[in-house]
Parts: C-alpha cells; structure tokens; sequence
C-alpha cells in the first residue's frame, strides 16, 4: 500500500471560519432533522416506513436545488407492496465542471430490543445526546452530510462538480435493496461519482478505510424421528449439532485466536478472525406467543446453525470454508451415522482504501483543521455499504466518515452526541469546499 506523506500541520483554508460559523448556526436545525429522522421507524426487519423517510429527506433536499430520484429496488431480498425497498438519491449541479463527492447514508435500523429507558423513537434530548433507534447508527451521520452539504451551497453557490447525497435501503441486512442495487445501475460508477463519503458512527477523529470479510453459511445435521418414549429408535440431529458445536469449541475457536491481521480494526477484539453462531434451530417449531399447546414427544431429525464468520485479509475464503468443513468431517468421522450438509447464505471479502486515496487525505486535512490532531485511521470489524461501492461500483476512493460510537450501535438506549455531529458537519462541509470550491 502507498505510504501517505509526511504530515505537515495543515495551514486553514478560505472558507473554513465561514463553515465554523456557519454550521454553529444551524445547531438546533441538525438536532430537529436528527430527531425527525429517528421518529421515523424504518425498522428492518421488515422495512418499515422507507418511502415516508425518503419523501421527507427529498423533499427538504429539493429546497437547496437538489434533484432528487425516488428509487424502489424492486425484486431484491425483502420486497414486496406491503414493505416495498425504497433509495433516495439527490443530486445538485455545480456551476462549472468538477469531480462529485457523494455522501450514502442507510435509512433503515435494527430491531429495538429489551432494555430501553427512553422512547426509541422519542428522539429524546437530554444534555448533549439525542437518544433514539438509529441515533448513532447512522440518522445522526446523515443529518450532519445534509447540514454540511447545505452550509457548503449557502456559502459557495458557484461550485465546481457536483454534490450527491443518498439515504438507502436494507444496509443492516447486506444493503442488497439499496447500495448493491445502485451500484448495479451506475449509481456509483467512477464516470459519476469521484468520492464517496458514508458517515457511518466511527468517530470524528478517525476515518474508516474499509473493514473485514464476511461469510454466512447455514450447517444441517441430520437424523430420524422417532417417537421420544423412544429415542434409541431415531437419531437426534440436535445431539449431532452438540457434537459439532463442542468440536468447534475444542478446535476451531482456539486457532481463529491464534491469527492477527495487520489491518487496523477496532476493536482490539476484532484483530483476530471471529466465528458466531448466529442462529439454532432444531426439533419442532417455536409455538405462538401465547399459546398453551404443549409439545409432542418426538426425536428431532433436523438442526440448523447460521454461522457469521469474519475473515481477515490474510485469509482466503476457500481456506476459511474448507476449515469449518473440516470440523464436520471430524465430528462425522467419530459419530456413526453423522450426516450433515452446509448452504452458503453469502459472502464479502475484505476492503481497504489506500491511504493516499484523494478522499481519505482531504478528509484527514479537514479533521486536524477541525479539530486540531491527525485522525486514527481505523478498520470496521463488520461490513457496511463500502462493500458494494467498491465491488460493484468499482470506485475504490469511499472510506466511512461520521459522528457516533459504533459500541452504541444496535444497544439498548443508543444515542449520538451533538457536538460530535457539529464537528463532523463542519468536516465535511470542509471536504467539500477543499474538493469543489
């Protein structure tokens, strides 16, 4: 990888004290979009509510000269006329020719789970937190590109190039309806787009250059019903999933722990491959909530993992599917009758933009300027948008950029600091007046 040069303190441009106070102006209109957002519960699963978030961040785009395209992904994962997939891409013209920086946000959030003490779509403020679904991962970023983006236009209206800003669908599910589907038609082809920002919660001092690899498989072990005042007359395949999980135990987990990456991926945790079981299923299915039926006494002939495996860039994903296959082959070679058969459910290989790529060096100028250290430079342990960008889109100049603390992410009373969004908007409007005016 090219080596970046040395860092100099960087000397402050034209419009950076005009963007300071610019964007110190528009402090309560960041928090009122960043609560407007969040009070919209685009929750996925199902895909809640994406058209009316679409509609409001359009519609206020429109304001500031944006075009703007309201695009359903119809046919991908999750599509239907009752949860239909929908992707807003808004795009503002220059006044000259120039390159187009691009800023993606996903729309959609994550299930709330158990344990909040606050409203989850409350968009509750309390001191310098906005607590809410989505909060930090990512309404909080998206709001701060549409407040730099608009604090940009207000103070270089005669810019060269172009800006683009897209809220898309389904990124917390692999983003199939909405960055994936995109980049198939163009939208993020290096002939339109020349930088790509995705304020994704990975702090304001650090930009993300890419992150790890990601297999999804199901395994299936299977066996005999039989009636279970009997079970010596079947074969139970939950007792045959124990037996591959206790071999993963005492093999597998072990040797991911002894490999590291020389990838900066935060956290320290996340240096090392990791293997989670997503999922079991096995035996009769779950009754309804709220019944009273009690189970058939029956031996299970079916059981089900999902496997969510994080490779490494030193890694090769034939290697890392032929070693789980290796733990079945084990397990089947001591357990008469084993039988057992793995699905892959999908794949991503690793991403890292360069360090000298235009975008990551005019990003980090902006960062010191701002805030008057050099960023970190960081890796995500999981996968995001910048997945398909580069893979599809072939544009390999996108790193993530935002507000908020990816630990935050997905818990119980999630919340995004303000200040943090403030800093990270003046950045960003910096980015664009380096890159355009």
């Amino acid at each position: 990888m090219t080596q970046p040069p040395e860092a100099h303190p960087p000397e402050p441009r034209p419009h950076d004290a005009a963007i300071a106070r610019d964007i110190a102006a528009r402090r309560d209109d960041l928090v009122a979009l960043t609560q407007a957002l969040i009070r919209i519960p685009t929750l996925n699963p199902p895909g809640d509510c994406y058209l009316e978030i679409c509609e409001m961040l359009g519609e206020r785009l429109a304001r500031s000269g944006f075009t703007t395209e309201l695009l359903r992904a119809t046919g991908t994962p999750g599509d239907s006329d009752s949860h239909p997939r929908w992707n807003l891409v808004a795009r503002r013209e220059g006044g000259r020719p120039g390159p187009c920086v691009h800023f993606n946000g996903h729309h959609d959030v994550v299930e709330v789970g158990h344990g909040w003490t606050r409203d989850p779509f409350g968009g509750q403020v309390e001191g310098d937190r906005i607590y809410g679904r989505g909060s930090a991962d990512m309404k909080g970023g998206l709001a701060a590109a549409v407040i730099a983006a608009e604090a940009f236009l207000s103070l270089c209206p005669d810019f060269g190039g172009a800006i683009e800003i897209s809220a898309t669908a389904d990124e917390e599910t692999g983003g199939y309806g909405g960055v994936a589907w995109l980049a198939e038609r163009g939208y993020f082809s290096p002939d339109r787009v020349s930088h790509v920002i995705i304020p994704e919660p990975l702090g304001k001092d650090r930009i993300c250059l890419g992150h790890r690899g990601v297999w999804w498989a199901e395994i299936e072990t299977k066996g005999r019903i039989a009636h279970g005042s009997m079970p010596f007359l079947g074969d139970s395949a939950i007792r045959h999933m124990g037996a591959v999980l206790a071999e993963m135990e005492a093999t597998l987990f072990p040797a991911l722990a002894t490999r590291r990456t020389a990838m900066p991926v935060v956290p320290e945790g996340a240096r090392t491959p990791t293997l989670n079981i997503n999922a079991i299923h096995g035996g009769e299915p779950e009754p309804p909530e709220g019944s009273t039926a009690l189970p058939a006494p029956v031996v299970p002939d079916r059981a089900r993992i999902i496997i969510d495996r994080r490779w490494l860039i030193e890694e090769a994903l034939a290697e890392v599917k032929a070693e789980v296959a290796a733990v079945m082959d084990r397990v089947q070679a001591r357990r008469p009758g084993f039988r057992w058969s793995m699905r892959d459910l999908f794949e991503v290989a690793p991403v890292m933009t360069d360090r000298a790529a235009p975008v990551v060096t005019t990003t980090a100028a902006a960062i010191e300027r701002v805030l008057g250290r050099q960023p970190g430079y960081i890796v995500s342990p999981g996968t995001y948008d910048q997945k398909h960008i580069d893979r599809i889109g072939r544009m390999q100049n996108c790193i993530a950029y935002g507000p908020g603390h990816l630990e935050l992410a997905h818990q119980p009373d999630e919340w995004v600091g303000i200040a943090d969004m403030e800093d990270s908007a003046r950045v960003m409007a910096m980015v664009l007046a380096d890159l355009l005016a």
